[in-house]
């Protein structure tokens, strides 16, 4: 039985009466001290983890000002703040042992857009593509571009002066900032503007620290400006920390101290506000995508095209590009870069123009182009081939694979992965490819893999050497490489940081700047936070402070996860490998991933949270000795005892219900799943959450009593059956008002759909497909069961929307096919999404045992609800491994794609589009999925439009149980509400049953299947 894990940091009791205070000041934001939601911030995407004190989610600028008012107490003079964004950082910059402010969760709206004067007024918890989103409709967009632009925050940005894709043109976050509220450490607020120094040092004396550091950050700027503009490279990509020489403009005669806060990391104060210009969209735009023999030969020819005028060059390596297509990723690209025949492509440029004079760039693309073909010809530079792209669409798509390839490389088999710590290096561009190969050298020296890609257009390239940070060895050659790094940097002109800010590199801080300027550095941290309470350890310490800078080799991840035993990590590495990437935050709400993070804001319900709270789990568990895969495979194998019962009740109802018990706090972000399986193929890393989650709530409930209701859903396919014998009768008992708060009371279901009547055997009485024998069947020859096709029900599809059933075995008469019905055999999907991993087994084996005796009569198999069919792929595969068999269940669009070729072409119905909403599973799962219904359309004289919308919200039985009735509707009208409101909803398909029953229940429509559709078009004929 799983013991209880009663073990949780202490937080410092000066830090609880913090908080309480806090409230009673006016604190109207969110407030949470509880371990998960500590652990959910102790990490970022870099290789560090640090578990604060308390997190907390202020909703306005007077909730930062009373949380700085109240720390000036002197009781509470020790603790420190760090703020936090989107958490995507690549070097911890967000980490802290004290107090995580996260702007994230309310501080985001805009403003104001103000297109006239091209600029927008943001709260800093807005993130970068939300912000695109508002300033497309007026023609504008922010141009510093990033990979995690999806779910990083302005806020973010600036605290790291973000740069990306582009920056030759367009430059830094900060060449962008007009204007910043910031709310230093003591309440005080600075609204920062250009100033003269006549002005700055004319302004009244005050006691507040925001006067106060913007006269001592004037001054520091103004008197050491030779030493400055000396020491700071002439780069693009350069960060400081503290952008001394940027303060000034270049005549010096105008101070702007946002110019210090961009790229402080929020060692100076709270940015909770930002005025920032914005750029025209560019009218023409176009990509070029380069391919090489050789990396070195990509990089050595990228100036060509700099020279050329390319608003932007991005390398990629050969092994990004194979990782990218091994992702669903890849289905998106692979017409736009395709390889080319009897050539090696182990590299690629993409080059893009852009522009709003159209004539200007197609004469710059077609300037490229003619260069490139002389230099084919040639064989010069390693160019073995290009493809241009000029539709918008699909140049997005190009981009989309390249952010994607930051989280592809921690995708990497083996224990060995990809890390971040010496990747955003920076050179001047015409010596980055001799800089590179003395890096690769230094890396092939210690016998290390790597990933490279990046913008050598500015001199920055990402590299990743793959190391196993649960070794103490290599975490010790982290430090070893890191240092060499700094060192080879320096020889070439360049600098460590040139473009993810320092966080626990700025222990190299000191050397660079050497002591006279990083004094000045010290000066400035120490007029805006003299007690060293803002992001300590960052960038720089307060002058006079003893305090340490952090360090490259603080404790990390590994150090954690070491302590569980390898054959743990191996059996949990779904979990395990989570390399903290953050895709999963995704604020695109088109996009499946992940629905309950979306519609909580909380970063314990994403794939991230859940995986860093199973390794915690796993973690304490060690602790104590217990194996939870010894627990689960005893689990499988043998029913409960009478006292494990006897003990289970107690647990859940006697006197130690109330014991903390961390095992509770795992299981209540677990419970917030919907297991949509999105993550298992839109995460790069591929964290799996529906997989690890059903482990652990089997293991979960050996200690605790399950609810009722889920027993009612793991055996709902073997009562189903029954119902059905008489559906009028149970429909008419669960129809009443009471019947329903009855059920709502007593198992907490509500809105239970009504059993099909007439059934699908009674709608199809007297039809040949409901005389399934498998003697019959086995008796034909090959060549008669070509002919045939076996419909496998799921039960809920056959039992609740008969007529989908029905109508498909009509359309597949109508195309010359015999369909037959196999006899109901329950599938189990419910019993694993609720961790019935014992029950499951056994429904699985059984079933599978059925099917791989039916596959031997090599007739198609096919399903009509995705996710049920794709159950037999997944989860089958997770449960049974190599006793599952070979036999293969084929969804609808599966079956009827390659038939086409031998169906009649269909006449050119020129009409409205149908509309189809795909099952989240089906779409990231089968990621051609929609494009291929699109094409069995066409055949069939008829036109269909994918409508891009994330989870329904439904996910099978979780949209019933009352406690998530609140949360599902939410989902629902992220994506699905909102677009079927705009379309003809007669004219609208879902491939889902549970999609098509959360829409009956909310809209009261009833949306058909494709299939259904399919029917109608050829009746109409």
């Amino acid at each position: 039985m799983l013991p209880a894990l009663t073990h949780q940091d202490s937080i410092e009791s000066s830090v609880l009466s913090y908080l309480q205070e806090l409230e009673q000041a006016g604190f109207r934001g969110d407030i949470e001290h509880s371990y998960a939601s500590r652990l959910a911030v102790a990490t970022d995407n870099s290789v560090y983890q640090q578990l604060p004190q308390a997190v907390v989610f202020p909703r306005n600028n007077a909730d930062l000002i009373v949380l700085g008012q109240v720390a000036q107490s002197e009781a509470f003079t020790t603790i420190a703040f760090s703020a936090r964004g989107g958490g995507t950082g690549t070097n911890g910059q967000s980490l802290t042992p004290g107090v995580v402010v996260d702007i994230s969760r309310h501080m985001n709206e805009i403003l104001e857009v103000n297109p006239e004067e091209g600029w927008v007024r943001v709260q800093t918890g807005v993130i970068k593509d939300q912000l695109n989103d508002a300033l497309r409709p007026h023609g504008f967009f922010f141009s510093p571009d990033l990979s995690t632009s999806n779910r990083a925050t302005v806020g973010g940005m600036i605290n790291t002066d973000a740069s990306g894709q582009g920056s030759l043109k367009y430059g830094k976050t900060s060449d962008h900032v007009l204007s910043l509220k910031a709310i230093l450490v003591d309440g005080s607020v600075l609204d920062t503007e250009a100033l003269s120094s006549t002005e700055i040092q004319a302004l009244a004396q005050s006691d507040d620290l925001a006067t106060q550091a913007l006269k001592v950050a004037e001054q520091v700027c103004r008197e050491n400006r030779q030493q400055i503009v000396d020491k700071f490279p002439p780069l693009n990509r350069f960060l400081t920390g503290y952008d001394l020489k940027n303060g000034f403009d270049e005549t010096v005669t105008q101070f702007d101290i946002a110019r210090l806060l961009c790229g402080a990391e929020g060692s100076l104060a709270f940015i909770s506000e930002a005025k920032l210009n914005i750029t025209p969209i560019p009218k023409s735009r176009t990509l070029v995508n380069i391919k090489y023999d050789s990396f070195d030969s990509a990089l050595r020819n990228a100036s060509m095209m700099v020279e050329a005028k390319a608003l932007s060059v991005e390398t990629v390596d050969s092994r990004v590009l194979n990782l990218a297509k091994q992702d669903i990723v890849w289905h998106t690209v692979s017409e736009l870069i395709e390889d080319v025949p009897g050539k090696e492509m182990l590299g690629i440029n993409i080059v893009e123009y852009a522009s709003n004079d159209l004539q200007e760039n197609e004469q710059l693309v077609t300037a490229l182009c003619h260069q490139l073909d002389s230099m084919l010809e040639k064989q010069q530079s390693g160019i073995i081939g290009y493809q241009v792209c000029n539709e918008l669409s699909s140049i997005q798509k190009i981009y989309g694979m390249r952010k994607k390839a930051v989280g592809l490389l921690g995708a990497a088999k083996g224990r060995k992965k990809p890390v971040p710590f010496a990747e955003d290096t920076c050179v001047p561009p015409e010596n980055l490819a001799d800089f590179i190969t003395e890096f690769r050298q230094l890396l092939d020296d210690n016998h290390l893999d790597y990933g490279m890609f990046g913008h050598v257009d500015a001199g920055v390239l990402h590299v990743r050497p793959a190391l196993d940070l649960c070794d103490p060895e290599q975490e010790r050659l982290m430090k070893s490489i890191s240092d060499q790094v700094v060192a080879l940097v320096a020889k070439y002109g360049g600098l460590m940081w040139g473009e993810h800010g320092k966080g626990y590199r700025s222990e190299y801080g000191p050397d660079f700047f050497g002591e006279a300027l990083f004094t000045e550095l010290r000066r400035v941290k120490a007029a805006f936070d003299p007690d060293n309470r803002m992001n300590p350890g960052k960038i720089c310490t307060p002058l006079d402070s003893q305090a340490e800078l952090v360090k490259v080799n603080g404790v990390k991840r590994g150090f954690y996860d070491r302590q569980i035993p390898v054959k743990v990590r191996d059996s949990f590495k779904q979990a395990m490998e989570c390399n903290g990437n953050g895709l999963c935050f995704n604020y695109d709400t088109s996009s499946p991933m992940c629905p309950s993070m979306k519609i909580s804001a909380d970063r314990r319900h994403s794939p991230k949270g859940r995986a860093g709270l199973v390794r915690e789990w796993l973690r304490l568990l060690a602790a104590q000795g217990i194996d939870p895969v010894t627990i689960e495979n005893d689990l499988m194998v043998r029913s409960p005892s009478v006292k494990q019962i006897i003990d289970r009740w107690r647990n859940t109802f006697g006197s130690k219900r109330k014991n903390y018990d961390f095992s509770h706090e795992v299981m209540e972000a677990m419970n917030g799943c919907l297991a949509c399986k999105a993550c298992a193929s839109q995460c790069p890393i591929k964290v799996d959450v529906p997989s690890f989650r059903s482990r652990f709530m089997n293991v979960y409930y050996s200690r605790y009593q399950r609810p009722a209701k889920d027993y009612l859903v793991a055996y709902v396919e073997n009562y189903l059956p029954l119902m059905a014998k008489a559906p009028v009768v149970f429909n008419a008992m669960m129809r009443p008002a009471w019947s329903k708060k009855l059920t709502e009371k007593s198992i907490g279901y509500v809105d239970m759909p009504a059993l099909s009547v007439p059934t699908l055997m009674e709608g199809l009485d007297g039809h040949h497909a409901t005389r399934f024998d498998l003697q019959w069947l086995q008796a034909l020859s090959k060549q008669e069961r070509e002919q045939y096709v076996l419909i496998v029900q799921d039960p809920f599809t056959s039992f609740y929307d008969a007529d989908v059933v029905k109508d498909f075995v009509e359309l597949c008469d109508k195309i010359g096919k015999k369909p037959m019905i196999v006899p109901f055999k329950p599938n189990g999907k419910a019993q694993h999404v609720k961790g019935f991993l014992r029950q499951f087994a056994k429904t699985a084996a059984n079933t599978a045992e059925f099917l791989n005796q039916l596959a031997e009569l090599e007739i198609p198999m096919v399903g009509v609800d995705p996710a049920l069919v794709l159950c037999y792929r997944d989860e089958y595969n997770e449960v049974l491994a190599d006793n599952r068999g070979d036999f293969q269940v084929l969804t609808a669009h599966e079956w009827l794609l390659p038939l086409l070729p031998s169906l009649p072409v269909y006449p050119n119905r020129n009409g409205d589009s149908w509309y189809l909403f795909a099952h989240c599973t089906e779409k990231t799962m089968l990621p051609n999925a929609e494009k291929e219904w699109g094409a069995i359309f066409d055949h069939f004289g008829t036109s269909l439009k994918s409508i891009a919308v994330g989870c329904c919200g439904m996910a099978g039985t979780f949209g019933h149980e009352k406690d998530k009735l609140e949360t599902s509707r939410g989902v629902y009208d992220l994506s699905w509400q909102p677009n079927l409101e705009q379309l003809d909803p007669e004219r609208c398909m879902a491939t889902g049953y549970s999609c098509r029953s959360q829409v009956k229940r909310f809209e009261h429509i009833k949306m058909k299947h494709p299939v259904q559709v399919l029917l109608q078009v050829t009746k109409a004929i």
